[in-house]
């Protein structure tokens, strides 16, 4: 499941006296910090044979639990061989011998992957929202497509995953405009029956901790004994991801900065739109199919993809 590793920082075995690692043969020379997480962070790395730069996404393990994880997100990443979802180019588990004394880590998982000199779909709203600008129709439908073309790969699996933390921060821009679904991280099984207390806590601690709060699904901010969730937890995301690609923030940005709960506030099937925003009909009328408070009432992600479809071939005709 993962490959060899070596560290190198002694100054003699670096080239310019840069820091070398080396994964299943290949070195590469870290260049600079490119961000943090609650789990992991990531560095920009460059091939030492070829000078392509990638990511490297340093997974820091505390127990078992948090190895297997990272296990699983390594092997998703192997399993799914899809254009709009990232690829895995090498991984690595380091172990820890001796335990830190403040910390407790076990183990470093490795995980090399394509480096995306565009940014996220969130850069691109920063950036927008700076300038007033917002995206275009046509270009949030065909970019849309390609985000639930992904999300069908997780969904089509025997059994279905779910990703369970789509928002714009997840979704990197490729040089070609097209988009790539990345942090498979919360990605797990997507079908569970909540049969005991024991899972409903397990389930609501497990959102709390990987699934952004802003495009979490209702029934995760309260997981009722008795109950069963599915892969539209996606679907709620999804929706929460075109109303910020179309409105340059997310469905609960402004109730959240007044003080508002957004888990109440996803229970109350009132998604407001701006005024006069440019867009037709069938982006505010797709939000609020996707987002349904009754998970019954949300479509599966093949229904999905035959309406965003639909709208991308009517704004191509347009051009």
């Amino acid at each position: 499941m993962f490959g060899s590793f070596e560290y190198l920082m002694r100054m003699g075995n670096c080239v310019c006296g840069r820091e070398t690692l080396t994964i299943n043969n290949r070195r590469f020379f870290i260049r600079n910090r490119l961000g943090e997480g609650g789990f992991s962070y990531v560095d920009l790395i460059e091939d030492a044979r070829n000078h392509k730069d990638y990511a490297l996404k340093r997974i820091t393990c505390h127990s078992k639990e948090e190895e297997r994880a990272a296990a699983q997100e390594v092997e998703l990443m192997r399993r799914f061989k899809h254009p709009n979802i990232i690829p895995l180019e090498e991984s690595a588990n380091i172990k820890v011998n001796k335990y830190s004394k403040t910390l407790d880590i076990i183990s470093e998982v490795l995980v090399v992957m394509p480096y995306y000199c565009r940014g996220s779909v969130q850069d691109h709203i920063e950036k927008l929202s700076k300038r007033s600008e917002k995206i275009p129709e046509e270009q949030i439908w065909t970019m849309f497509l390609g985000i639930c073309q992904a999300v069908k790969e997780f969904h089509s699996q025997n059994p279905p995953y779910a990703h369970r933390d789509i928002k714009p921060a997840n979704v990197m821009i490729a040089d070609d405009g097209s988009p790539v679904l990345m942090d498979l991280g919360s990605a797990n099984l997507a079908r569970v029956e909540i049969s005991t207390s024991k899972i409903s806590r397990q389930l609501q601690d497990e959102a709390a901790e990987r699934c952004s709060m802003f495009y979490r699904a209702p029934e995760l901010f309260n997981v009722e004994t008795g109950t069963s969730v599915d892969e539209r937890t996606d679907i709620w995301s999804l929706g929460c991801l075109l109303y910020a690609m179309a409105f340059l923030e997310s469905p609960f940005d402004k109730m959240h900065a007044q003080g508002g709960s957004i888990a109440l506030a996803t229970q109350s099937e009132n998604v407001r739109f701006p005024e006069n925003t440019g867009y037709s009909s069938a982006i505010h009328e797709l939000i609020l199919r996707l987002m349904k408070v009754n998970v019954a009432e949300r479509p599966f992600i093949d229904n999905v993809i035959e309406i965003v479809e639909a709208n991308d071939r009517k704004f191509k005709n347009q051009v």
